[in-house]
């Protein structure tokens, strides 16, 4: 059974930053595409980044160009999401997702299923607060 954990939330002021940490358990994220995703209260889950592992393409949400990056350590089966320039429209809770029928995919099939949220494992969600 895939698990994944994710690490890292909490509360910071505008302008400041956190980082994610995303760790597969009976999942390996080589050759795959890892996403992260968000939802804010009383609003649709929007996709934030993702990554190709085989070769390191990443895609990111308009919303977030320049201030995120996700990066990866296949060593340690691990996806990052830094977040520097925290704005409080940033505010939501965050989760990591994976799916093993995308490994060894072309990254076009990735950017579609990230489009749609269509990823079969996803993380227990952790809390982001960027207050004023």
């Amino acid at each position: 059974q895939v698990h994944l954990a994710e690490s890292g939330g909490g509360s910071v002021q505008a302008g400041g930053s956190l980082r994610l940490s995303c760790v597969a358990s009976e999942y390996t994220y080589s050759s795959n595409c890892v996403a992260w995703f968000r939802q804010a209260p009383g609003r649709d889950r929007e996709g934030v980044a993702l990554v190709y592992t085989s070769g390191g393409r990443t895609t990111y949400a308009n919303s977030v160009k320049g201030r995120f990056t996700i990066s990866q350590d296949n060593a340690k089966n691990t996806v990052y999401l830094q977040m520097d320039s925290l704005k409080p429209e940033d505010t939501g809770m965050y989760y990591c997702a994976a799916d093993p029928s995308l490994v060894g995919m072309p990254p076009q099939l990735c950017s579609r299923r990230f489009g749609l949220g269509d990823f079969r494992y996803w993380s227990q969600g952790t809390q982001v607060t960027v207050s004023a």
